[in-house]
């Protein structure tokens, strides 16, 4: 589509904001981008840093949006979200969960359900979902909060899902309830798209949403997206800036309710 090879290079840690890091130091070329987490919006917040995540980064659309939800060990006694919740309450600080890194969407949901139903919890960040996973087969941790890449391991008996986190259950797991049927009235999807470098010409921007445009059309897109409960979720270049700029201000409040806001 875009009639040049495309190199793929994972870079893991830092909750996924480690790319758009990077495009601060790229040439706005149009050459190099970079997948944009929900958790960037929240690094001025948590991080030194010396760039602003919505006038630092060019904007070139939404992809789409994970499917969360928590998983136990299927031996594990927590056997529903009562049992969780029953026992986190009658130990607390000692119930132990993971996620993809500290103030990550799974880290700070779980983090604002805890609050709201009056739990402490003790988080332990990894690096991502392949040491989070590991993390909770080897026995080291007694739930996981994670997108559902965790589902090879429910479909061969050895998670159990307590609750999604989505706006309706998903098909891969009906018996998994979500949070609003909990009655936590949260949905967490976490949209995430591409962005380039600051000043990166609009025809270059252009040309880039058209191709990745084109692509989300395919079948192997969505199929690819389904394997992982994930669906298209399409904003423009106009819509993901305005959803940028949103989505950092709320991020400035979730982490202010929370406490977690960086001292100066």
């Amino acid at each position: 589509m875009l009639g040049q090879p495309v190199v793929v290079e994972n870079k893991p840690g830092a909750g996924g904001t480690m790319p758009a890091q990077l495009l601060q130091s790229a040439p706005p070329d149009g050459y190099t981008v970079a997948q944009i987490p929900l958790g960037v919006f929240r690094l001025p917040y948590t991080t030194k840093i010396n760039w602003d995540p919505v006038k630092d980064i060019s904007y070139v659309l939404n992809v789409t949006g994970y499917a969360f939800g928590l998983v136990v060990p299927a031996d594990s006694a927590l056997r529903s979200w009562t049992h969780f919740v029953g026992w986190a309450k009658a130990n607390p600080g000692m119930l132990s969960y993971g996620s993809t890194g500290t103030m990550t969407s799974p880290h700070l949901t779980m983090e604002l359900i805890a609050q709201k139903l009056g739990l402490q919890l003790l988080h332990v960040p990894y690096k991502g979902s392949a040491d989070l996973m590991q993390a909770i087969l080897g026995g080291q941790i007694m739930a996981a909060a994670d997108s559902t890449g965790f589902a090879p391991q429910v479909a061969a008996g050895k998670l159990r899902v307590l609750n999604t986190w989505g706006a309706e259950r998903l098909a891969k797991f009906p018996d998994a309830p979500t949070l609003k049927e909990l009655g936590l009235d949260m949905v967490q999807n976490s949209p995430f798209g591409i962005g380039a470098p600051k000043g990166t010409p609009p025809a270059v921007i252009k040309r880039l949403h058209d191709a990745f445009k084109q692509a989300m059309e395919t079948e192997s897109y969505v199929s690819a997206l389904a394997r992982y409960d994930m669906v298209p979720m399409y904003m423009n270049s106009a819509a993901y800036l305005r959803f940028a700029q949103d989505t950092f201000a709320k991020e400035k409040a979730l982490v202010e309710k929370l406490g977690l806001m960086r001292q100066p």
